[in-house]
């Protein structure tokens, strides 16, 4: 299947096996909205890695998230030596925090992907200069009809606009690519909320250096017995910068 032609990526649970092969086997439990991201540094970090995305809808209802990760934890628990987590607490309210921590599970550090793109000092700079603020990134912009006029109910009840974004001021766009068709999207989700538009440039931040760790941590256990292999990966993560216009295309 090709996710970018299904009838609502937001919906799509999918998985990519590693394109690299390794002595540990390696699984990232990943947030659906982060898919084309993890995906673009697939060629370096993510080539030994198994990723599996858990649908970005989740963040409609952030009181299923933690047992669904939980469900997929254990699911593939004998399958794997090594599972990590790309999800921010998302709302959970530390319910995802408390799961990982009973099943032996590392998850980035930051509460939302605002925060591991931009950094979490950049983005709580950004709050306290305007606390109405309102955010969107690349999946977002890409998804803001689906996500935030029809998820607010705002294309049946268009009077509700100001109830919801009244307080705000600021709609700010944090860019992992320089695709000017994007930014155009954001730059209408701007104007019909009525909001001043900024855009502001992140690449992949924090996820890079995530997988980046893991990547390294994984190389560091796995060079005590397949040191060649094991040095392929290393190189991998150590080599090969993240290239906001490039990387690999979203895959079939």
């Amino acid at each position: 299947m090709n996710p970018e032609r299904a009838a609502d990526e937001t919906q799509i649970e999918s998985h990519w096996p590693r394109r690299v092969e390794a002595p540990l086997r390696v699984l990232v439990l990943a947030c659906g909205a982060l898919a084309r991201e993890i995906l673009s540094l697939r060629e370096g970090p993510l080539g030994a890695f198994d990723v599996t995305c858990l649908p970005a809808s989740l963040h409609n209802r952030p009181e299923r998230i933690a047992e669904a990760m939980r469900g997929k934890i254990r699911a593939n628990r004998e399958r794997y030596d090594e599972i990590f987590c790309l999800y921010g607490d998302c709302g959970t309210g530390g319910a995802l925090d408390r799961v990982l921590a009973e099943e032996g599970v590392t998850r980035i550090e930051g509460p939302h992907c605002y925060a591991f793109y931009a950094s979490e000092a950049e983005f709580a700079a950004m709050m306290e200069a305007e606390p109405g603020t309102f955010f969107l990134t690349d999946f977002l912009a890409r998804h803001f009809d689906r996500l935030v006029i029809e998820g607010l109910g705002l294309d049946r009840f268009p009077q509700l606009r100001d109830d919801y974004f009244g307080n705000y001021r600021r709609l700010v766009y944090l860019a992992q690519t320089d695709d000017p068709a994007i930014t155009e999207r954001a730059e209408a989700a701007a104007r019909r909320l009525g909001l001043a538009f900024e855009r502001r440039f992140t690449g992949l931040g924090g996820i890079e250096r995530f997988l980046r760790s893991s990547v390294g941590a994984v190389a560091d256990r796995a060079a005590r017995s397949h040191p060649k292999i094991a040095a392929a990966v290393g190189s991998a993560v150590s080599d090969r910068p993240y290239s906001a216009g490039g990387g690999e295309p979203w895959p079939t």
